[in-house]
């Protein structure tokens, strides 16, 4: 703890412009038998909260934040582990935008594109990303979610197209958005066919909602999702999910506890459970720069 004094030297600040920012409380201090202390490592704390961080810096250690993609067993596996781990669910590219600002310690993605591995391809073109690590986390059923029944009898993407379905979308930036504009493309149609549902649904089961109030004729989700939801389900790939994180937050033990979890016979079981996974690439380094 120091004195008036001592904090002022510490902070190369008066004491007069010190006892402003007290009496605006905009210092932390505590005052005890009349008089102002502040502890020091508060202190260092109140001065780097305001440093401006130029491009590529990054805070020393990013809090205790998993990003990026929604996933049903990722969720489960974060409490269950007992990692400390909160959840940020914001689309593959929003997750990846924290992960280089330093805001998450890790970010669950899933690219598509003509590379034989996007996560892999994705993380190794990330220049502001010299140290990461892309640890596998499962591998996962993507495809069409349809109403109970059928009703349009939607068996494709070329019959959504041919058909006018409504089709709920994900926002910009999200692994499914990317895989349908793949899919898209690979049918040789353009994006203006599509009959879009509008605004875009933030995470796949907020997909599945619409789809399951009528809202939304189809979309495009994982069959975790579809099951989740009691709707019909069309596949249409398997993904590669994984953890893209700095190599220096692998050997943390909230990221450890995750790992460890991966490798337990419960971890497998809830997969099947909730279906549409293959756990066969869970806690394996896939990519390290």
């Amino acid at each position: 703890m120091l004195t008036t004094a001592e904090a002022a030297d510490y902070l190369r600040l008066g004491e007069r412009k010190l006892y402003e920012l007290v009496a605006k409380n905009s210092i932390p201090c505590s005052k005890v038998t009349g008089k102002w202390l502040f502890p020091r490592n508060e202190l260092d704390r109140w001065v780097l909260s305001g440093l401006a961080r130029p491009d590529g810096m990054i805070a020393p250690e990013p809090p205790p934040i998993v990003g990026g993609s929604q996933d049903d067993l990722l969720e489960w596996s974060l409490r269950q582990a007992g990692s400390g781990l909160a959840s940020l669910t914001e689309g593959t590219a929003g997750g990846v935008a924290r992960l280089l600002r330093g805001e998450i310690a890790a970010a669950a993605i899933h690219f598509h594109g003509d590379a034989a591995d996007p996560n892999v391809e994705a993380a190794r073109a990330m220049p502001r990303l010299h140290d990461a690590v892309l640890i596998g986390f499962t591998r996962r059923e993507q495809g069409l979610l349809l109403p109970p029944g059928n009703p349009r009898s939607l068996n494709s993407l070329t019959d959504v197209l041919e058909s006018g379905a409504k089709i709920a979308m994900r926002q910009v930036g999200a692994g499914a958005q990317m895989l349908l504009d793949v899919l898209v493309a690979r049918a040789g149609a353009s994006q203006r066919r599509l009959n879009r549902l509008e605004p875009p649904c933030l995470t796949g089961p907020e997909l599945a909602a619409a789809i399951r109030t009528g809202r939304a004729d189809c979309g495009i989700a994982t069959r975790a999702a579809a099951r989740a939801a009691s709707l019909e389900f069309v596949s249409l790939a398997w993904e590669n999910f994984d953890l893209l994180m700095r190599q220096r937050t692998y050997f943390q033990p909230s990221i450890q506890a995750l790992i460890r979890l991966m490798a337990q016979d419960s971890f497998a079981q809830r997969a099947a459970e909730l279906t549409g996974y293959d756990t066969g690439p869970a806690g394996q380094v896939r990519f390290f720069h």
